[in-house]
């Protein structure tokens, strides 16, 4: 994954180039993701626990599946392939809104879709360690921490919406 080339933006979302996904780490150079809530049919969120080995908070609760673009790639087939890279399974995907995240050094805009899928998922073992469904309000409550900053703004935002 290191040597991935990823799509770099401005502040605004606007392309501005590519580099290796590396650099982008290194650098903390703003690039874009996509995020795909999972939920079932009673509306329960799937959760997943990242592997200890994932170059970005490791060992964390996820709620959403996703990832880095690829170069040229859109938000939507980025979100097709992440979901079936992650969690071997193809759903009609719905779009949300996109949303800014920014950690100090970790700075990238995602792209929200969600979609309903009861499994059975086949999980990526570098990237996923585990996967449950779980009700948004029992992650919103801190039940399962830590979860991941940017997931969690996403999830206060998707509240919102």
């Amino acid at each position: 994954m290191p040597d991935e080339i990823v799509t770099l933006v401005d502040a605004s979302d606007c392309v501005i180039g590519e580099a290796l996904r590396s650099r982008v780490r290194e650098q903390g150079l703003i690039h874009r993701v996509c995020y795909i809530l999972v939920f079932n049919a009673e509306d329960e969120l799937l959760l997943q626990k990242r592997t200890q080995t994932k170059d970005l908070y490791p060992g964390c609760y996820d709620a959403a599946a996703g990832g880095v673009l690829l170069v040229d790639e859109s938000y939507e087939l980025s979100a097709r392939r992440e979901l079936q890279e992650e969690l071997g399974v193809s759903a009609a995907l719905k779009t949300h809104f996109d949303h800014y995240f920014d950690d100090g050094f970790n700075r990238y805009w995602g792209r929200v879709f969600s979609c309903q899928h009861e499994g059975p998922f086949k999980l990526q073992a570098a990237e996923v360690e585990s996967a449950q469904f779980v009700e948004v309000q029992t992650i919103m409550r801190g039940d399962f921490s830590p979860l991941t900053p940017d997931t969690l703004e996403v999830l206060h935002k998707w509240l919102e919406y």
